[in-house]
Protein backbone atom coordinates (compact mmCIF):
# COMPACT_ATOMS: atom_id res chain seq x y z
CA UNK A 1 0.00 0.00 0.00
CA UNK A 2 2.71 2.49 0.99
CA UNK A 3 4.62 1.75 -2.18
CA UNK A 4 1.49 2.54 -4.18
CA UNK A 5 0.96 5.85 -2.36
CA UNK A 6 4.59 6.82 -3.02
CA UNK A 7 4.40 6.03 -6.72
CA UNK A 8 5.36 9.10 -8.80
CA UNK A 9 2.73 10.48 -11.16
CA UNK A 10 3.25 12.53 -14.29
CA UNK A 11 0.00 14.17 -15.36
CA UNK A 12 1.04 17.52 -16.78
CA UNK A 13 3.05 18.80 -19.69
CA UNK A 14 5.59 20.74 -17.60
CA UNK A 15 6.67 17.70 -15.57
CA UNK A 16 9.38 15.67 -17.30
CA UNK A 17 10.53 13.52 -14.37
CA UNK A 18 9.90 12.55 -10.73
CA UNK A 19 12.20 15.22 -9.28
CA UNK A 20 11.02 17.49 -6.46
CA UNK A 21 11.13 20.74 -8.45
CA UNK A 22 10.09 19.41 -11.86
CA UNK A 23 6.98 21.61 -12.07
CA UNK A 24 8.17 25.02 -10.85
CA UNK A 25 5.63 27.11 -12.76
CA UNK A 26 2.72 24.83 -11.89
CA UNK A 27 3.82 24.92 -8.25
CA UNK A 28 4.41 28.68 -8.04
CA UNK A 29 1.16 29.65 -9.72
CA UNK A 30 -0.67 28.19 -6.74
CA UNK A 31 0.15 31.52 -5.14
CA UNK A 32 -3.00 32.68 -6.96
CA UNK A 33 -5.09 30.57 -4.56
CA UNK A 34 -3.20 31.79 -1.51
CA UNK A 35 -3.60 35.41 -2.60
CA UNK A 36 -7.32 34.96 -3.32
CA UNK A 37 -7.94 33.22 -0.01
CA UNK A 38 -6.05 35.73 2.14
CA UNK A 39 -7.70 38.62 0.30
CA UNK A 40 -11.03 36.91 0.94
CA UNK A 41 -10.30 36.65 4.67
CA UNK A 42 -9.62 40.40 4.75
CA UNK A 43 -12.80 41.20 2.81
CA UNK A 44 -14.99 38.95 4.95
CA UNK A 45 -13.67 40.61 8.10
CA UNK A 46 -14.06 44.09 6.58
CA UNK A 47 -17.71 43.44 5.69
CA UNK A 48 -18.38 41.46 8.88
CA UNK A 49 -19.92 38.56 6.96
CA UNK A 50 -19.30 36.00 9.70
CA UNK A 51 -17.59 32.71 10.48
CA UNK A 52 -19.05 30.60 7.66
CA UNK A 53 -17.78 33.10 5.10
CA UNK A 54 -14.34 33.29 6.68
CA UNK A 55 -14.08 29.49 6.68
CA UNK A 56 -14.67 29.55 2.91
CA UNK A 57 -11.84 32.05 2.48
CA UNK A 58 -9.41 29.94 4.51
CA UNK A 59 -10.57 26.93 2.51
CA UNK A 60 -9.24 28.62 -0.64
CA UNK A 61 -5.88 28.97 1.11
CA UNK A 62 -6.03 25.22 1.81
CA UNK A 63 -6.65 24.58 -1.90
CA UNK A 64 -3.45 26.46 -2.72
CA UNK A 65 -1.43 24.55 -0.13
CA UNK A 66 -2.78 21.18 -1.27
CA UNK A 67 -2.14 21.90 -4.94
CA UNK A 68 1.39 23.11 -4.17
CA UNK A 69 2.10 19.87 -2.34
CA UNK A 70 0.89 17.83 -5.30
CA UNK A 71 2.80 19.77 -7.94
CA UNK A 72 5.95 19.62 -5.79
CA UNK A 73 5.71 16.06 -4.43
CA UNK A 74 3.93 14.47 -7.40
CA UNK A 75 2.98 11.10 -5.94
CA UNK A 76 -0.31 9.26 -5.57
CA UNK A 77 -0.64 10.24 -1.91
CA UNK A 78 -0.50 13.97 -2.58
CA UNK A 79 -3.22 13.74 -5.22
CA UNK A 80 -5.63 13.70 -2.26
CA UNK A 81 -4.13 16.92 -0.90
CA UNK A 82 -5.01 18.45 -4.26
CA UNK A 83 -8.47 16.95 -4.75
CA UNK A 84 -10.07 16.96 -1.29
CA UNK A 85 -9.86 20.71 -0.54
CA UNK A 86 -11.40 21.48 -3.94
CA UNK A 87 -14.24 19.02 -3.36
CA UNK A 88 -14.79 20.34 0.16
CA UNK A 89 -14.93 23.95 -0.96
CA UNK A 90 -17.40 23.09 -3.74
CA UNK A 91 -19.76 21.44 -1.28
CA UNK A 92 -19.40 24.16 1.35
CA UNK A 93 -19.92 26.98 -1.15
CA UNK A 94 -23.04 25.26 -2.46
CA UNK A 95 -24.51 25.19 1.04
CA UNK A 96 -23.45 28.78 1.57
CA UNK A 97 -25.24 29.79 -1.64
CA UNK A 98 -28.43 28.02 -0.65
CA UNK A 99 -28.40 29.43 2.87
CA UNK A 100 -27.03 32.95 2.47
CA UNK A 101 -27.71 34.03 -1.12
CA UNK A 102 -31.04 32.24 -1.54
CA UNK A 103 -32.11 32.51 2.10
CA UNK A 104 -33.22 28.90 2.58
CA UNK A 105 -33.79 27.20 5.92
CA UNK A 106 -31.39 24.37 6.72
CA UNK A 107 -33.91 21.61 5.96
CA UNK A 108 -34.74 22.86 2.47
CA UNK A 109 -31.10 23.73 1.75
CA UNK A 110 -29.89 20.24 2.65
CA UNK A 111 -32.65 18.57 0.64
CA UNK A 112 -31.76 20.56 -2.50
CA UNK A 113 -28.06 20.03 -1.81
CA UNK A 114 -28.44 16.24 -1.66
CA UNK A 115 -30.71 16.10 -4.73
CA UNK A 116 -28.41 18.31 -6.78
CA UNK A 117 -25.24 16.33 -6.03
CA UNK A 118 -27.03 13.02 -6.57
CA UNK A 119 -27.87 14.18 -10.10
CA UNK A 120 -24.44 15.74 -10.66
CA UNK A 121 -22.77 12.57 -9.42
CA UNK A 122 -24.80 10.41 -11.79
CA UNK A 123 -23.98 12.68 -14.73
CA UNK A 124 -20.28 12.56 -13.86
CA UNK A 125 -20.39 8.78 -13.54
CA UNK A 126 -22.14 8.51 -16.92
CA UNK A 127 -19.39 10.39 -18.78
CA UNK A 128 -17.83 7.88 -21.24
CA UNK A 129 -14.17 6.95 -20.82
CA UNK A 130 -13.20 8.35 -24.20
CA UNK A 131 -14.50 11.79 -23.24
CA UNK A 132 -12.83 11.62 -19.84
CA UNK A 133 -9.51 10.85 -21.51
CA UNK A 134 -9.99 13.37 -24.31
CA UNK A 135 -10.68 16.10 -21.75
CA UNK A 136 -7.54 15.26 -19.71
CA UNK A 137 -9.75 14.23 -16.79
CA UNK A 138 -11.47 17.61 -16.73
CA UNK A 139 -14.91 15.96 -16.71
CA UNK A 140 -14.19 15.28 -13.04
CA UNK A 141 -15.01 18.97 -12.50
CA UNK A 142 -18.48 18.61 -13.99
CA UNK A 143 -20.18 18.93 -10.58
CA UNK A 144 -18.66 22.32 -9.65
CA UNK A 145 -19.34 23.55 -13.19
CA UNK A 146 -23.00 22.55 -12.92
CA UNK A 147 -23.22 24.06 -9.43
CA UNK A 148 -21.96 27.41 -10.67
CA UNK A 149 -24.24 27.33 -13.71
CA UNK A 150 -27.41 26.19 -11.93
CA UNK A 151 -27.04 28.02 -8.63
CA UNK A 152 -25.47 31.07 -10.23
CA UNK A 153 -28.47 31.46 -12.52
CA UNK A 154 -30.88 30.82 -9.66
CA UNK A 155 -29.12 33.39 -7.48
CA UNK A 156 -29.18 35.96 -10.28
CA UNK A 157 -32.89 35.39 -10.92
CA UNK A 158 -33.61 35.72 -7.19
CA UNK A 159 -32.34 39.30 -7.30
CA UNK A 160 -29.28 38.74 -5.12
CA UNK A 161 -26.26 40.80 -6.09
CA UNK A 162 -24.18 37.65 -5.71
CA UNK A 163 -25.73 36.24 -8.88
CA UNK A 164 -23.66 38.31 -11.30
CA UNK A 165 -20.49 37.36 -9.39
CA UNK A 166 -21.33 33.68 -9.63
CA UNK A 167 -22.02 33.94 -13.36
CA UNK A 168 -18.78 35.89 -13.87
CA UNK A 169 -16.97 33.11 -12.00
CA UNK A 170 -18.65 30.57 -14.29
CA UNK A 171 -17.34 32.40 -17.39
CA UNK A 172 -13.80 32.40 -15.95
CA UNK A 173 -14.14 28.71 -15.11
CA UNK A 174 -15.06 27.87 -18.71
CA UNK A 175 -11.81 29.46 -19.91
CA UNK A 176 -9.76 27.72 -17.19
CA UNK A 177 -11.28 24.35 -18.14
CA UNK A 178 -10.20 24.90 -21.74
CA UNK A 179 -6.66 25.60 -20.52
CA UNK A 180 -6.63 22.39 -18.46
CA UNK A 181 -7.87 20.35 -21.42
CA UNK A 182 -5.29 21.89 -23.75
CA UNK A 183 -2.28 21.07 -21.56
CA UNK A 184 -1.35 17.67 -23.08
CA UNK A 185 -2.16 18.89 -26.59
CA UNK A 186 0.43 21.67 -26.68
CA UNK A 187 3.42 19.81 -25.21
CA UNK A 188 5.11 19.40 -28.59
CA UNK A 189 5.10 23.10 -29.40
CA UNK A 190 4.94 24.59 -25.89
CA UNK A 191 6.68 22.34 -23.30
CA UNK A 192 5.56 24.49 -20.40
CA UNK A 193 1.96 23.52 -21.09
CA UNK A 194 -1.14 25.42 -20.06
CA UNK A 195 -1.92 23.94 -16.65
CA UNK A 196 -0.45 26.98 -14.92
CA UNK A 197 -3.21 29.05 -16.54
CA UNK A 198 -5.76 26.72 -14.91
CA UNK A 199 -4.26 27.70 -11.55
CA UNK A 200 -4.19 31.43 -12.25
CA UNK A 201 -7.68 31.60 -13.69
CA UNK A 202 -9.15 29.45 -10.93
CA UNK A 203 -7.47 31.69 -8.36
CA UNK A 204 -9.23 34.61 -10.01
CA UNK A 205 -12.50 32.67 -10.16
CA UNK A 206 -12.34 31.83 -6.46
CA UNK A 207 -11.50 35.44 -5.66
CA UNK A 208 -14.71 36.47 -7.45
CA UNK A 209 -16.69 33.94 -5.42
CA UNK A 210 -15.14 35.23 -2.20
CA UNK A 211 -16.02 38.77 -3.22
CA UNK A 212 -19.66 37.65 -3.51
CA UNK A 213 -19.34 35.84 -0.19
CA UNK A 214 -18.02 38.90 1.63
CA UNK A 215 -20.39 41.45 0.09
CA UNK A 216 -23.66 39.54 -0.08
CA UNK A 217 -23.27 36.60 2.30
CA UNK A 218 -24.16 38.11 5.66
CA UNK A 219 -26.62 36.00 7.69
CA UNK A 220 -30.23 36.96 6.99
CA UNK A 221 -32.33 38.18 9.88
Amino acid sequence: MWQTLLTPVDLYCERTGPELWAEPVNALTNLAFLAAGLWGVREVRRYGTGTFAEVLAWWVVAIGIGSTLFHTFAIRATIWADVLPIAGFTLAYTLFTLRRFLGMEWGKAIAIFVAFYAVAGLLTWAVPDWLRQASNGTTGYLAPFLALAFLGTWTALSGSGAGRYNLAALAIFVVSVICRMADPLVCGSFPLGTHFLWHMLNGLMLGVLLAATARFGAPRQ
